[in-house]
């Protein structure tokens, strides 16, 4: 079967089959193939919210540019088997250009695959398999997207015997023996062509949101983290555990979320700058303490990786529907700053930011990620270590009049460390005097409310509040994973419309910036808001805090399926139009 490639700067791959079937290996191993040749690619790992025991696919897209976002259909399907392949369906767009690769001993390809017109070839995984001792079908099957893509054959192999190591020679031998049957089986197939590229695999890093974000609390200063597992962030902790340890550091896995976020409180009282990770029902266990954090004024780290809500709702899927409960969610007039993520290496750059936010303004500093970013493996460029002035201000000089809670001009009181002689002082969730006294004086409460919004409000957050890309009278603006993704819809629009179109994708999602916004927003006539969840939650909260221009449009759906570049041109080709 052959017929004329199609000419991409990528190429999009799905692997789909039952728990256990080893797709998510053969991606895994197909991305550091690309990393080890030079490309770069990103790997989107998706289980049903079952977790273990259920469906698995690897949705893979590769190229000669940085990839930070899913195209609009896939090129290649593989299915090493069907079972509870129609669970991917929305997951998995098919155009009558796809080629759709199935073992026939897995039974008929699914009616809603085949209803798209694609291609068809058949792979005998299986057999294949079957005829080398210890193989496996999805070897095989690697082996044959492997060369439909254009790894080579020795970057291949090399990312084998890297990704199996531990699991010894004979492993390894069948493995490769597998990858070449599949390999052949490939020869007169074609599905994508992409220009060769230059590079070595020293020049990419191979790394999860989730592993960059715990690479920035390390670069940040984080010293203690305390968390309970909870899908999709537990790779945080996994992550940390040992690298903590190795920088002197500790990592407690908690009983629960309540202990969690007190354990990270107690550390950081300390003088300890300490972090905690979850989702958004542990975020809910955590809204207490992070009032206790707000008035005791605790330096501290949330990082919230959301998932398809509310209550256990789609636990391995990606939604922006907990920023309310980021923004809005504590109780009281509770000041505090929520920072945002927009891609896999974002993670590294924002979270280290917000250790720095944190310790720099005595405040809790929440961060969102989501499941795509936060569990996505992608190819980059070495992430910068950003060098973040961060600094508590530490009380020196204690004498009998010390006021732990002292009305400075920049809210910001220095904090004593535990032991400095005169230094103790109360700190919980009562309101308090200057002196960290307990106090219900109206006075007193009103310039403690004072003071903790004050701290928030007048830091300067500089230029990393948000990225600001192009200029014209019509922009976007948007938020954390989704804005790779309306980076490339303009993009491809870039010729096709007369109006040029601005992005504004915030990572400083609270306090608000209004003056900021203004100065960015200057010249724009029209403005459109986009993110995923059911509400529009950023929409509404721009026209709470914001004086926008006049023309102000909305496009927002909930997941679990993320948006596609080409969705979202259509929606800006037709609103530009208006």
């Amino acid at each position: 079967m052959s017929e004329q490639a199609i000419n991409k700067d990528s190429i999009s791959i799905a692997l789909v089959g039952k728990g256990g079937a080893g797709v998510l290996t053969a991606g895994a191993i197909l991305l550091t193939a690309a990393a080890r040749c030079g490309r770069y690619g990103l790997l989107i790992p998706a289980v049903g919210p079952q977790i273990r025991g259920g469906e698995s696919a690897a949705l893979l897209r590769l190229g000669k540019t940085p990839i930070n976002c899913l195209d609009d259909h896939f090129d290649v399907l593989l299915g090493i088997n069907w079972q509870h392949a129609e669970r991917f369906r929305t997951d998995i767009p098919l155009t009558a250009d796809s080629l759709v690769v199935t073992d026939p001993s897995a039974g008929d390809v699914p009616e809603f695959i085949t209803a798209t017109g694609v291609r068809i070839h058949e792979l005998e995984m299986q057999a294949l398999s079957a005829t080398v001792t210890g193989g496996r079908p999805n070897m095989v099957a690697l082996g044959y997207v492997a060369r439909l893509a254009g790894i080579p054959d020795s970057a291949l192999l090399q990312a084998i015997e890297k990704k199996l190591a531990q699991k010894g020679p004979d492993s390894i031998k069948a493995s490769i023996d597998c990858v070449r049957l599949g390999w052949d089986q490939a020869a007169s197939v074609t599905a994508v062509e992409i220009e060769a590229v230059n590079g070595t695999a020293d020049e990419r890093w191979l790394i999860s949101g989730n592993h960059a974000a715990g690479l920035g609390a390390l670069r940040g200063g984080i010293k203690f983290a305390a968390a309970y597992p909870i899908t999709p962030a537990t790779e945080i902790l996994e992550w940390l555990a040992p690298r903590l340890h190795d920088a002197g550091g500790t990592l407690v896995q908690a009983e629960d979320e309540l202990a969690s976020i007190n354990m990270a409180i107690g550390a950081s009282y300390g003088g300890i700058p300490s972090l905690t990770a979850t989702s958004g029902p542990g975020l809910s266990l955590m809204i207490e303490g992070l009032g206790l954090a707000v008035g005791a004024e605790i330096p501290l780290v949330v990082i919230n990786v959301m998932r398809g809500g509310p209550s256990t709702g789609i636990p391995t899927k990606p939604e922006q529907s907990d920023f309310n409960a980021a923004v809005y969610g504590l109780h009281g007039d509770a000041p505090h700053i929520v920072v945002a993520a927009s891609s896999v290496a974002d993670c590294a750059y924002t979270t280290q930011w917000a250790v720095h936010l944190a310790e720099a303004t005595q405040a809790p500093v929440i961060v969102l990620s989501d499941q795509f970013i936060g569990q996505a493996i992608a190819v980059v460029d070495p992430i910068a270590n950003i060098k973040f002035l961060t600094q508590r201000k530490l009380a020196t000089a204690i004498d009998e009049n010390f006021q732990r809670y002292a009305l400075t001009a920049d809210g910001i009181s220095p904090m004593p460390l535990p032991g400095m002689p005169g230094g103790q002082y109360t700190a919980d969730g009562l309101e308090h005097t200057t002196g960290a006294t307990p106090s219900g004086l109206v006075d007193d409460h009103v310039a403690q409310l004072d003071k903790r919004a004050r701290k928030i409000e007048a830091f300067d957050y500089g230029q990393h509040w948000a990225e600001i890309e192009g200029d014209g009278e019509l922009a976007v603006l948007t938020w954390g994973s989704t804005t790779n993704t309306v980076r490339e819809a303009i993009g491809r629009l870039a010729n096709d419309l007369k109006a040029k179109i601005k992005l504004i994708s915030l990572r400083l999602l609270l306090p608000a910036q209004p003056d900021k916004m203004a100065e960015a927003l200057e010249g724009v006539q029209r403005l459109i808001v986009i993110e995923q969840n059911h509400s529009g939650q950023l929409y509404h909260f721009l026209r709470s805090w914001y004086d926008l221009p006049g023309d102000v449009a909305s496009i927002h759906r909930p997941g679990p399926s993320v948006f596609r570049p080409g969705e979202i041109a259509a929606k800006l080709r037709d609103w530009s139009d208006q």
